[in-house]
């Protein structure tokens, strides 16, 4: 089997960029537009700065040597277990596992309760890696396995009595090699054993998964997977990306509590049956991507490190209550990020109202998002006379700005521009920047949503109207929840007081809300619907607003004196 674990990646071609590119570069454009043309400052876009890598004490070593693909028959003067390459079937209530006795690997593992894009059952190997890299569960030896080695050879099976077990052997002059796996009926665990001994040598191991891991069907799939590990002496989660690899097999050893390969909703890991250390391999794979037509790095892990090795594995969906059944550490997979203490009580929330009064994510959080607006509503308020306030001082500022209008930017008087129009504010109790604080108060919140619809399994799959899927983006060839949240940023827009009277930064503030088509045509339904359901309350607010608050009388155009003293 061909092994590319120091191959350099393919190199980066076109492609759709990912949800944090988007959002990222949309609200530092709106940022800019808020903050700085209003003071007519120019100052460049910070250089984006890359994340120092997690993982400080492992290195990069040079890759295994390479593991041979299974091949259509055995070598000459080989001694065969099997009889003949057969593929053995384990079923559970949650699992259907195919073996093949052809190195004793994995050829398909398929989680029955949850379908892929195409509403099929959810496979969760590669398909087009096996013949390539090999399957699941391969033998990586250590250091090297003498041909044929253990993962070409037709090994004997067997399966248990009550169905869910299977247990493969072989043997000849040369290898021993043995490999177990026990299911259980309901639960998402198997416990497997290997071992291997070479001319009655113990031989060393890792069992590998390579090729990626997870729903393959979805949007920039390859980037939410990742080799994980949870270090005993840290008490940390270290995810490595498939970069981490790209200049070599990364090896790391250490006392984990679990360890194995993840994608956004779904997770394959060891935990060691007793306390013990447990080596890791993160490999990166050129592969030829289907949904992309063209060769890109995939990442593939290994555990173990024994010539016997004796492991659980916990193979299945990232949903907090049946990870803590496992191991209370395991929930640590569901990553919530800095946002964490606001996307945790946000998705109780929304879980609360789907169990008890919707029965439907897509209205649970149409119902939060005007809670949260409600509960926001005094600080709207206050917002909005402040608002009023800087509306009605507009002829003074605008006096401000013609008696300095005859210098160049870069005057230094300008300076006392920005004084006197401080001044002003203060003296009046305006805050400059309060037209942005609706959307400043909603961002917390945003990115809260984001999260939660990028971990929480629940929300997979999940409809609502004609979305089929709330964690991805609509299936319409026009997308219309997108539109409609610009539709209504445009009237929300439009309503709210006007806090300048420089026609070209009312007409910059109106060109806004174009840039949320850049950010919500590729994102998911759900985080669109929550700003649309926002933008609606928002504008019904606003209405309400506009007909009962009467704007203070303005302040008399008197031009201020100079500070100069002339006359």
């Amino acid at each position: 089997m061909a092994n590319n674990g120091n191959e350099s990646p393919a190199k980066k071609g076109s492609k759709e960029l990912s949800m944090e590119a988007r959002l990222g570069i949309a609200f530092a454009l709106m940022t800019a537009v808020l903050f700085i043309t209003p003071y007519f400052v120019k100052t460049p876009p910070p250089a984006a700065k890359k994340a120092a890598p997690v993982e400080t004490k492992a290195a990069p070593v040079a890759p295994a040597p390479p593991v041979a693909a299974a091949a259509s028959t055995p070598p000459q003067g080989q001694v065969a277990a099997g009889a003949q390459d057969d593929n053995i079937v384990v079923e559970t209530d949650l699992y259907t596992v195919r073996f093949s006795n052809r190195g004793a690997v994995v050829r398909s593992w398929v989680l029955k309760k949850y379908k892929d894009l195409k509403g099929q059952p959810l496979e969760l190997v590669n398909e087009t890696a096996g013949p390539v890299l090999g399957y699941p569960f391969q033998m990586v030896p250590k250091g090297s396995f003498a041909e044929p080695g253990p993962n070409r050879v037709l090994y004997r099976a067997a399966k248990s009595a009550d169905g869910l077990g299977v247990t493969f052997d072989y043997a000849d002059v040369g290898l021993f090699a043995k490999k177990s796996f026990q299911f259980e009926k309901d639960r998402y665990r198997v416990t497997v054993s290997s071992e291997a001994r070479e001319k009655g040598t113990p031989a060393p191991h890792t069992l590998g998964w390579r090729g990626g891991f997870g729903d393959f069907s979805v949007i920039n799939t390859l980037a939410t997977q990742h080799t994980i590990h949870y270090s005993n002496t840290e008490n940390t989660l270290v995810v490595n990306e498939v970069s981490a690899a790209k200049n070599g097999t990364l090896i790391e050893q250490g006392s984990y509590r679990f360890a194995g390969i993840e994608d956004t909703y779904f997770t394959a890991v060891a935990l060691p049956a007793q306390a013990q250390s447990l080596e890791v391999s993160t490999w990166s794979d050129r592969l030829h991507f289907a949904a992309e037509n063209k060769e890109m790095p995939h990442i593939g892990v290994a555990v173990g490190g024994e010539a016997v090795n004796r492991l659980n594995f916990f193979v299945g969906p990232k949903d907090p209550e049946i990870l803590k059944s496992v191991d209370p550490r395991l929930e640590q997979v569901v990553d919530y990020g800095w946002f964490e203490i606001l996307a945790k009580p946000l998705f109780a929330a929304l879980h609360y109202v789907d169990k008890h009064y919707t029965h439907n994510w897509g209205w649970s959080i149409v119902a939060v998002t005007v809670i949260i607006n409600v509960l926001l509503l005094p600080l709207k308020i206050s917002n909005l006379k402040s608002m009023k306030k800087m509306a009605a001082l507009q002829p003074q500022i605008k006096l401000i700005q013609k008696k300095y209008e005859h210098l160049s930017m870069r005057d230094p008087k300008r300076q006392e521009q920005q004084a006197e129009t401080m001044d002003l504010y203060k003296k009046h109790g305006v805050n400059p920047v309060g037209g942005c604080l609706p959307m400043l108060l909603q961002l917390p919140f945003f990115f809260a949503f984001y999260k939660v619809l990028t971990v929480a399994i629940e929300l997979r799959g999940a409809p609502w109207l004609w979305v089929a899927d709330l964690s991805q983006p609509e299936t319409l060839a026009i997308r219309v929840l997108p539109l409609a949240t610009v539709a209504t940023q445009f009237v929300m827009q439009k309503m709210t007081p006007n806090t300048t009277m420089d026609p070209q930064q009312q007409r910059i503030m109106m060109l806004m809300p174009l840039m949320f088509v850049f950010v919500f045509y590729g994102v998911a339904s759900g985080l669109v619907l929550y700003w649309l359901t926002s933008n609606v309350v928002g504008i019904a607010q606003q209405w309400f607003f506009n007909r009962t608050m009467y704007a203070p009388q303005p302040a008399a155009a008197s031009a201020p004196a100079r500070k100069s003293g002339k006359k």
